[in-house]
């Protein structure tokens, strides 16, 4: 019979180096000056059409609100977002998508696409059908609160 921890800790080694060479391979093609940061909170934005604070989007990325405020800093300084006072709160501020970041993100998207259905398509259909739901359930245990 297998260790557990041993086995958990195969599962980890395994999740960590497909991250490694998934981010580099992506970071290969997208636009320059873009990073995989950039594209993922552009891509939320664009998703979901709304408004969202800095802290929301940290929290949804699992950053910190400073990592998160660099690297909306670097996104309004391409004009790919929108940084605005809440009207409402003006303690807080609310980050949209500009038609530049639209633009940048469907350009991003374009460029990674193939190599996502690349990978997808190497691995099967099949198989990739099966891994979601464990790394789906993986996600959302680790995004639990601990204890």
């Amino acid at each position: 019979m297998e260790d557990s921890s041993a086995l958990a800790i195969a599962l980890v080694s395994e999740i960590l180096a497909a991250d490694q060479l998934l981010r580099g391979r992506l970071t290969r093609v997208l636009p320059k000056g873009m990073e995989i940061s950039h594209f993922s909170v552009l891509n939320q934005l664009a998703r979901s059409g709304d408004e969202r604070t800095p802290a929301q989007l940290a929290r949804s990325f699992h950053v910190t609100r400073g990592a998160m405020t660099n690297t909306l800093a670097r996104l309004e300084m391409a004009g790919y977002v929108h940084i605005r006072p809440d009207w409402d709160d003006a303690r807080r501020k609310l980050v949209a998508i500009s038609p530049a970041g639209r633009d940048a993100r469907d350009t991003a998207l374009a460029a990674i696409a193939p190599v996502i259905a690349e990978t997808a398509e190497a691995l099967g259909a099949e198989k990739v059908r099966a891994a979601l739901p464990v790394l789906r359930e993986l996600r959302v245990k680790l995004d639990a609160p601990a204890g």
